[in-house]
């Protein structure tokens, strides 16, 4: 007997073309794979501020002397930040129930690098004043975007399907679904009552013999 519960069983009731709006790309499926309560919003915003911090160590150890306090002010404040923003994205999703959307990955993608290229440039060339005329907010709007607009645009909305999914509930009005925690097949008690039946049979010959 096959069984499948939660949100994958109600999932393969759908179309092809459901499935792939609910599953989405490479990073969307990652993060599927992942418990609901670990794949929070909140908590893929905080986990992109995590990486963000983790590359922002290195521009600060090359190029700062003291560069311990102002790296972990610098990661607290980003953490905050994409978390809080992913949190928002989740209420604002509740109220909206918008369907995921792709994002364009060529433009996002290369976007905390050029971040981190005028950063580190910034941070190195601070006493001669050569790379002033960057402005900071485009610094941080390069870093920060990607991460919160992901979390927005395609992973808030397609969390809380996965939610519907698994609480049996139909994202989609014209698709049926498994009902919750059931199993996509099931065997017959008929058929088990009937395998019963010969093999007691079978044992009762055996023994009369």
């Amino acid at each position: 007997m096959v069984v499948k519960s939660g949100w994958q069983a109600n999932l393969e009731a759908l179309d092809q073309d459901k499935q792939g709006l609910v599953m989405g790309g490479t990073l969307s499926r990652r993060f599927s794979n992942l418990p609901l309560w670990l794949s929070h919003p909140g908590n893929i915003g905080a986990f992109y501020g995590l990486l963000l911090s983790i590359a922002l160590l290195f521009p600060y150890v090359f190029t700062v002397d003291s560069w311990l306090s102002p790296w972990i002010y610098q990661s607290a404040l980003i953490l905050a930040v994409c978390s809080g923003l992913g949190f928002i994205s989740r209420l604002i999703n509740v109220l909206s129930k918008r369907m995921p959307v792709g994002t364009p990955r060529h433009i996002l993608y290369p976007m905390p690098f050029v971040g981190l290229f005028l950063l580190s440039l910034q941070i190195g060339f601070e006493n001669s004043g050569t790379f002033d005329w960057i402005p900071a907010w485009l610094i941080w709007a390069l870093l920060l975007i990607p991460g919160p607009l992901y979390v927005h645009v395609t992973w808030a909305p397609r969390w809380r399907v996965l939610c519907m999914l698994a609480d049996g509930e139909n994202p989609f009005s014209d698709a049926p679904l498994l009902p919750n925690n059931q199993s996509e097949e099931f065997e017959n008690p008929m058929i088990i009552q009937t395998s019963d039946d010969d093999i007691l049979e079978v044992v009762e010959e055996l023994s009369e013999e």
